[in-house]
């Protein structure tokens, strides 16, 4: 099928599915409107999810991809023990389901924090466009490779010796995904549980407080129950990279 001369203008999309999908800052130009129309109409089962909802359970099977488009999803799996371990944690403009591509199953189960709606892309659907629209194609391939550097991070925030570090890093990250939405980096509600948070960073949760109370005292951010505001992002980036002296010299 051959492109669509006319190209439509990113900004006329916002509010499409399509859009949510690829997101504006990475939607391929080169799309044009009937190409834009498939994907559209592809993605246009938007599905709300209650907190405490699920999306998909580990061994469910994998049918589609989801596109976050509002509130915040937990990623988790379980042990052979049969404790329950964080994964990562979803936000507005992110895609999840990828972990059920290659087994045709799910290996995670993904949660809504709280009152949450997603954007359902049938894979089998989605790939037979995407044979079609190498543009489409290539975007697909950027997404996973940006989801795998993604996921890395969180075998480095658990390498981290410090605490302080760990949720500095973790922090980081948050405004820096939703500075890449154009959403306010500085302020923004944790949706997730301190239990969740100290889960996911490898953490106690009395630790996980203290090192809130301790980068609160710097001045490097407010905190008010789950609302953050980070008052110093130069020192809460030096902070996220540091370790040994370097942290000692910080705080």
């Amino acid at each position: 099928m051959a492109i669509d001369s006319q190209v439509i203008d990113i900004h006329e999309l916002r509010n499409s599915c399509a859009t949510c999908a690829l997101n504006e800052s990475c939607l391929p130009s080169a799309i044009g409107s009937r190409d834009l129309a498939l994907l559209d109409d592809m993605a246009k089962r938007r599905r709300p999810v209650e907190r405490g909802g699920f999306l998909f359970r580990e061994g469910d099977r994998h049918n589609a991809l989801f596109v976050v488009r509002s509130g915040a999803i937990k990623v988790s799996t379980t042990l052979s023990e049969g404790d329950a371990q964080v994964l990562g944690f979803h936000l507005p403009g992110e895609i999840l389901g990828l972990d059920g591509v290659a087994e045709e199953r799910h290996q995670a189960t993904a949660e809504a924090l709280e009152d949450s709606t997603v954007c359902e892309v049938p894979f089998a659907r989605l790939s037979q466009i995407a044979a079609q629209i190498p543009a489409l194609q290539r975007e697909i391939y950027r997404i996973v490779s940006r989801e795998y550097v993604r996921e890395q991070r969180h075998p480095v925030m658990m390498g981290r010796k410090h605490a302080l570090t760990r949720l500095a890093l973790f922090l980081h990250s948050v405004s820096e995904r939703r500075r890449a939405q154009e959403l306010d980096p500085q302020r923004f509600h944790l949706s997730m549980s301190r239990q969740d948070l100290a889960n996911y960073l490898g953490l106690v949760i009395e630790t996980v407080s203290r090192a809130f109370s301790r980068l609160q005292t710097l001045g490097i951010i407010d905190v008010d129950r789950r609302r953050v505001c980070i008052l110093d992002a130069d020192a809460l980036d030096q902070l996220a990279n540091s370790e040994g002296a370097d942290l000692r010299a910080i705080a």
